[in-house]
């Protein structure tokens, strides 16, 4: 069965996998024949039963996996910020099915703190319960997030441990929907107080602090808003744009919510929706000679990011205004070029025009929202043109740059090639054309 359920075949393990894989295909090749129609009801029950015991051992095995592949950067190395996205890829989950995995990762497996030191479990009792198998997957899922409710937060440690043991153990008898609802009442019963209150009128204060990093790439920004309707408009405009995109988004909600406010002030600055002295998109200020960041693109300095990263400049390049500044070895400004965008209105036109958007696959992000890539990139002589162009939303187009993702245009339309550790055949992947187009 597993040899037809998902193609492997360009990824067919040897060794002691191999081995694995044979008496894995055996078992379950011996379970389907137990399930003979032909069978009694009594023996059809068990072949339930036991699908479920494996099912929980299979889990167990994944989330093992995950939690050690996490701890071990490699979804990082691969281009992903967290591993949801990169197991959507490898295994097509959805990202329901990715985040169920992770968070159990996260709960059941030791942790690794940042000076090294490993840690316990973060819910040992439906860590030991997990294991044993007298919980699944769905359990886990549950209790984490009761556990990681703002009311759960507001319960001092001593009593939510406590907590945490009866919930794993009143998980071994109750499915994960009943589990929740008894699980949320108990938490709320912890926590009868609720916030404490303040009985203060509470400072009317508008405040928004931009601070860059010193020495460094970035910054922070902070912000205060008492006035309902101020803090109402931001909010909502975040929102809007702070939602998964598609079952490969790989950000946290905090990262989406970071991302949605700075798409939203570059969709202002593209469209010059601010006073004449901001109303651009960020000028890449170049301190190293002009000719050698065509030819390399190793580093820039923006007016108050700081210092950005080859990968960063390069999707600056694809698609930004820039403004070369040459520089002695004094850091004395030699000559100032004219700004120049690197994609002419006409050719985005067209790009938009064939594209209609984000072209990334499942991705539904509109033309507004995108900018355009070069396949080739610029500065090792790719050419500005519609065949070395596609359209990406900011995901996608960080994605690309940090991954080992290859784009290329067929049959004038463009085609995403994964890397071969999520498809050994690295078979291509586009999205699907609107109906009656050409």
């Amino acid at each position: 069965m597993l040899e037809h359920q998902f193609d492997y075949s360009g990824r067919m393990p040897t060794g002691r996998l191999g081995t694995v894989r044979r008496l894995l295909t055996e078992a379950v090749a011996a379970l389907e024949s137990a399930a003979d129609p032909a069978a009694d009801a009594g023996d059809l029950l068990s072949v339930l039963t036991l699908c479920e015991e494996t099912t929980r051992r299979l889990d167990r095995a994944a989330v093992a996996t995950i939690a050690t592949l996490d701890r071990r950067g490699t979804f990082a190395e691969r281009g992903y910020r967290s591993p949801e996205p990169a197991l959507a890829d490898l295994l097509n989950w959805d990202h329901a099915q990715a985040r169920r995995r992770t968070v159990a990762a996260g709960h059941v497996h030791p942790r690794t703190a940042a000076d090294g030191t490993v840690l316990p479990a973060a819910l040992p009792a439906t860590a030991e319960r997990f294991a044993d198998g007298r919980i699944g997957l769905g359990h886990v899922h549950v209790i984490a997030t009761v556990l990681g409710s703002h009311a759960a937060r507001r319960i001092d440690p001593e009593r939510l441990a406590a907590a945490e043991a009866r919930i794993a153990e009143h998980a071994t008898v109750h499915n994960p929907a009943e589990l929740r609802t008894w699980a949320t009442r108990l938490v709320e019963a912890l926590d009868d107080d609720g916030p404490e209150p303040d009985d203060a009128p509470p400072p009317q204060l508008n405040t928004l602090a931009v601070v860059p990093r010193r020495g460094g790439a970035g910054g922070r920004i902070t912000g205060r808003y008492d006035d309902a309707a101020l803090f109402d408009a931001i909010a909502t405009a975040v929102d809007a744009l702070a939602a998964p995109r598609d079952a490969l988004d790989e950000r946290r909600p905090e990262e989406r919510r970071a991302e949605a406010l700075a798409e939203i002030c570059g969709h202002a600055l593209d469209r010059g929706a601010v006073p004449d002295t901001g109303g651009r998109r960020p000028v890449v200020s170049v301190l190293i000679g002009l000719d050698d960041l065509q030819r390399r693109a190793r580093a820039a300095v923006l007016d108050f990011g700081g210092t950005t990263t080859p990968e960063s400049l390069r999707m600056l390049a694809c698609d930004a205004g820039i403004v070369p500044i040459v520089m002695n070895g004094r850091g004395q400004p030699l000559d100032v070029g004219r700004t120049r965008r690197s994609v002419p209105d006409g050719l985005r036109r067209a790009v938009t025009a064939r594209d209609r958007g984000c072209a990334h696959p499942g991705c539904d992000r509109p033309p507004s929202w995108c900018e355009v890539h070069h396949i080739v990139p610029w500065e090792t002589g790719g050419a500005t043109a519609l065949d070395n162009c596609v359209m990406l939303c900011k995901v996608h187009h960080r994605l690309v740059h940090h991954s080992e993702w290859i784009i290329r245009v067929r049959h004038g339309l463009p085609e995403f090639i994964p890397p071969r550790w999520i498809d050994p055949r690295q078979r291509p992947r586009g999205s699907p054309r609107p109906a009656g187009a050409a």
